[in-house]
């Protein structure tokens, strides 16, 4: 029997663990975004607001480890990170998943306009882009991009 990755809600011990899955994910994905928090402002930040407060997933790897962080605050979906060496496994598609399920009359998210890979990803689970900015109102600076998904007549996201 092979171990799969389990998906669950995160709880208080998670939050460090969370916070460097976002870490090394941000870096990986996005080395030319400028941060506009330390390390320990975010993990702060996931520790006290995140995880207490919003609707935070996480996937554990089979050895017990934190891969992958997910937050939903109602339509949005706010986070959704990896870490870098398990990517292309499926897993953010089961996060994917798991957001429609929660969230079954449609998602909103952002995501930068230099992070093509997460337009290809979103795209390719029936995302629209509906909005681009210049970036002057995240704290980044940086443009971006709003993706909305929609369920279809057969609850697909599909028209």
């Amino acid at each position: 029997m092979t171990h799969e990755v389990v998906l669950r809600r995160a709880v208080a011990a998670d939050a460090r663990a969370a916070a460097d899955v976002y870490l090394r994910s941000f870096r990986a994905a996005l080395p030319t975004v400028v941060r506009p928090h330390t390390d320990d402002e975010v993990r702060e930040y996931i520790r006290d607001v995140v995880v207490p407060s919003r609707e935070t997933w996480v996937a554990q790897a089979p050895g017990g480890g934190i891969i992958g962080l997910m937050v939903l605050d109602g339509e949005l979906l706010s986070q959704l990170y990896l870490a870098p060496d398990w990517r292309g496994r499926g897993i953010g598609d089961r996060l994917v998943a798991l957001a429609k399920e929660r969230s079954p009359g449609g998602l909103t998210l952002w995501t930068f306009q230099v992070n093509r890979p997460a337009h290809r990803f979103y795209e390719r689970h029936g995302f629209t882009a509906v909005e681009f900015t210049d970036g002057s109102g995240n704290e980044e600076r940086e443009p971006d991009v709003r993706y909305v998904w929609r369920p279809g007549p057969d609850g697909s996201g599909s028209p």
